[in-house]
């Protein structure tokens, strides 16, 4: 799918380096001629949105592991001299944090974008399954991350998040030290974390490498799930159609994130984590960030330990395996009604975990949690499998250039 280069340098250098390491070329095809549909919504700017926000954290983590010290009796006052004494550390420190937030708001509406569109269809399952593993290293690398300021719900957290290895039958406890790198957690442990933390996101880079690469050759979904037939009239090209979109939902994306950091920058995070760790003191409510809130309160529901680490891995496991899971033909949701039903009830699922993630254990809270992972499962188990047996779904327009002219789009250049 990727558009085939027509880029001749100008100048002898230019042409001279063009024939032995084609960068430019690579860059024109890919980003200038590159043929996307011509139907794409703002929901598919996010992709850029997370390239952005990966580079942002790379550049802002850089910048504060300058002046962070990974040791125990120092991490917390370290942090505290970034934000007092550090020229705009407090603006880094900022960045950074909400930064965090930010990414996860932004790949969540890019995984539920691409459950209602069906973008993990064939052919785009390898492009999925990578998107996956993406999400997997951005988990563990928010959750270090979370840790390093060495508060109080850092250092419990990690010891909560960390003891789950232990329930692993014959290797757990073995497993759990060995994160720990001793018997507790403790200077090894937040000395492994930090280097984890300071690696896992050129990783991350490298498979979104692996992920671009993967779009450009089965070619980007689209809101009718048709896939191209025809370049000239389906297709248009990458700039500047989708490029000032792109820009357009990067820059309001971005007022959202100057928001948070310049007027409410502790809202996300925890009160107890201003406190200096103590081993000695647990805190009433131990909690991780919202963004894992929803995978918490499905351990939490399960009172077995093992079976309740066995169901939050297999929470996000199975995402890897909805290309197989789905059996519906169709992709896209705008022609699936029963299944944009049970979209949004899974939607508000979701939200209910995240809810009930964030509150105190009681009867009610998991007993509701309970149920609300009962129709998480059930969604992917047995929803999708069944669906694509009985739905009846709409019929699909001939091609995505019949189903933007019946609109009255106007006319746009197709791809070269």
């Amino acid at each position: 799918m990727s558009g085939s280069s027509t880029y001749v340098p100008k100048s002898a250098v230019g042409r001279w380096f063009e024939s032995r390491l084609p960068i430019m070329g690579l860059v024109h095809s890919s980003f200038i001629v590159y043929p996307v549909p011509r139907n794409l919504n703002y929901m598919w700017t996010f992709g850029a949105i997370l390239s952005f926000m990966l580079v942002a954290q790379i550049v802002t983590g850089v910048v504060l592991a300058m002046h962070y010290t990974p040791e125990s009796t120092l991490a917390f006052s370290s942090v505290e001299h970034i934000m007092r004494d550090v020229n705009y550390g407090w603006l880094f420190r900022y960045l950074h944090s909400n930064g965090a937030s930010m990414f996860f708001v932004a790949v969540y509406m890019h995984i539920f974008r691409g459950l209602y569109y069906g973008s993990y269809k064939a052919p785009r399952e390898v492009l999925w399954i990578l998107g996956v593993i993406i999400y997997l290293l951005m988990i563990a690398t928010a959750f270090m991350g979370y840790v390093l300021p060495w508060g109080q719900m850092s250092f419990w957290g990690a010891t909560v998040i960390t003891n789950l290895f232990s329930a692993i039958p014959l290797v757990g406890k073995s497993v759990s030290i060995w994160l720990w790198g001793g018997y507790a957690i403790d200077n090894a442990t937040l000395n492994r974390f930090f280097s984890l933390h300071y690696l896992l996101p050129f990783m991350i880079a490298g498979v979104v490498g692996l992920h671009v690469w993967a779009l450009h050759v089965v070619g980007q979904n689209n809101p009718d799930g048709v896939e191209v037939k025809n370049v000239e009239r389906d297709t248009v090209i990458f700039t500047p159609y989708a490029t000032l979109k792109d820009a357009f939902g990067l820059a309001v994306f971005l007022i959202v994130y100057a928001w948070f950091v310049f007027y409410i920058p502790n809202y996300l995070g925890d009160a107890d984590n201003y406190n200096n760790a103590n081993p000695l003191v647990t805190p009433a409510h131990i909690v991780p960030e919202w963004y894992l809130l929803p995978f918490y309160a499905i351990l939490r529901a399960i009172p077995n330990k093992l079976m309740g680490v066995i169901c939050l891995f297999g929470a996000i496991a199975l995402l890897a395996f909805l290309p197989w899971l789905d059996t519906s033909p169709v992709k896209s949701a705008k022609y699936r009604p029963v299944f944009r039903v049970f979209f949004w009830v899974f939607v508000a699922v979701c939200l209910g975990l995240g809810w009930l993630g964030s509150q105190e254990v009681s009867d009610s809270t998991t007993l509701a949690a309970r149920l609300l992972a009962f129709c998480y499962f059930a969604f992917f188990l047995i929803v999708l499998p069944l669906l694509g047996l009985f739905e009846k779904t709409k019929p699909l327009p001939a091609s995505i250039a019949d189903a933007v002219l019946a609109k009255g789009a106007p006319a746009a250049q197709p791809a070269e």
